[in-house]
């Protein structure tokens, strides 16, 4: 009773804190035959029956040092798989240390035609599972309703959570790559249309940048549900084998999409550089061509215009008209020579 009334001093002693913490802990409660019992505190989840069907989920967003370190004393997680979550910027990858799982996933979400990435750690063990989530706009409240209306896949237990967040994640890319292929599609006309303007050669290489910064978020999750599906990773059941290889299957996707696109975009780009060396290709023929045929004319006028006391047809009537004449035949003579040749 005193340790009650202790902690609770402390708390309105320091509101700030209490505050901070409430703000980083989005949601934690208890679970017992896939069914939500009770909303807990997380400084009660140790308390918390975790035999049998009993498990606790915790959401965590940025935490901060002290409250990594109260979950991991809790559930007693390792050192490192803590630092990670604290420092964040981690490849996606699937560590065990002991009975625990702790998975990184990238997330990512457009904004303003940019890729933002964030990241979500998940740690997994018997009894308990806690999300720590970092940069992601994507809440995961949605998810977490998704799975409570669906007591029976709940029951499956801590499993079946894990595979809801990373099927969740991977859903999420697939909006992502489809606003990025219509986009591709758009700047893929720009390119052979002539009645449009000349393609955003700088949005092409943002595209490929951004295409890019996702395959390395979805190409690992391969390999990570191929491991799920073994039998040497702790916590997961065969029975959720056929989940994860459903996830295996949108990620494979994914990658053959992206790489798709990136092609697309690659040789969009090769065909208006080419387009571009076959139109400069045309100017320099026109002015090659036009220099050759006023070269005779300009060779007659300056030999016939110049200033001398003495010079053919000088007196004669039509020497200006026969100029004129010379000068018309001996430019239209190459044009029609280039003419014969095919060369316009």
């Amino acid at each position: 009773m005193s340790g009650m009334y202790e902690s609770s001093m402390r708390q309105r002693s320091e509101p700030g804190a209490s505050d901070a913490r409430q703000a980083m802990v989005i949601n934690c409660a208890a679970y017992q035959g896939g069914r939500r019992v009770a909303d807990i505190d997380l400084d009660q989840a140790r308390e918390v029956d975790t035999s049998g069907d009993r498990f606790v989920w915790i959401g965590l967003h940025e935490p901060d040092q002290p409250l990594l370190r109260v979950v991991q004393q809790r559930f007693g997680l390792h050192d490192l798989a803590i630092e990670d979550a604290l420092s964040a910027h981690q490849r996606p990858k699937l560590e065990i240390y002991g009975d625990t799982l702790f998975i990184v996933v990238r997330t990512a979400a457009l904004q303003e035609r940019k890729l933002q990435c964030g990241e979500t750690h998940i740690f997994a063990g018997r009894g308990y599972v806690v999300t720590v989530r970092h940069g992601s706009t994507t809440g995961y409240k949605e998810l977490r309703s998704r799975c409570e209306s669906a007591p029976k896949m709940l029951a499956m237990g801590e499993g079946f959570v894990v595979y809801s967040i990373m099927d969740f994640i991977v859903d999420n890319y697939f909006p992502i790559l489809q606003e990025l292929e219509i986009e591709v599609d758009a700047l893929e006309d720009a390119v052979f249309s002539r009645a449009s303007n000349q393609p955003n050669i700088e949005r092409i290489y943002e595209i490929r940048h951004e295409l890019l910064l996702l395959r390395r978020a979805v190409q690992p999750l391969q390999e990570m549900c191929n491991r799920m599906m073994r039998f040497d990773v702790p916590l997961i059941d065969q029975t959720m084998n056929p989940y994860f290889r459903d996830i295996q299957d949108h990620v494979i996707r994914l990658v053959e999409n992206i790489d798709n696109l990136r092609d697309l975009l690659a040789a969009a780009l090769e065909a208006h550089l080419l387009l571009s060396s076959v139109e400069q290709n045309k100017i320099i023929k026109i002015f090659s061509v036009a220099a050759v045929v006023l070269m005779p004319p300009t060779l007659v006028a300056s030999i016939y215009g110049m200033n001398f006391k003495s010079m053919p047809e000088l007196e004669w009537p039509f020497g200006y008209s026969m100029a004129l004449t010379l000068m018309a035949i001996v430019g239209v003579l190459p044009y029609l020579f280039f003419k014969w040749k095919k060369w316009l």
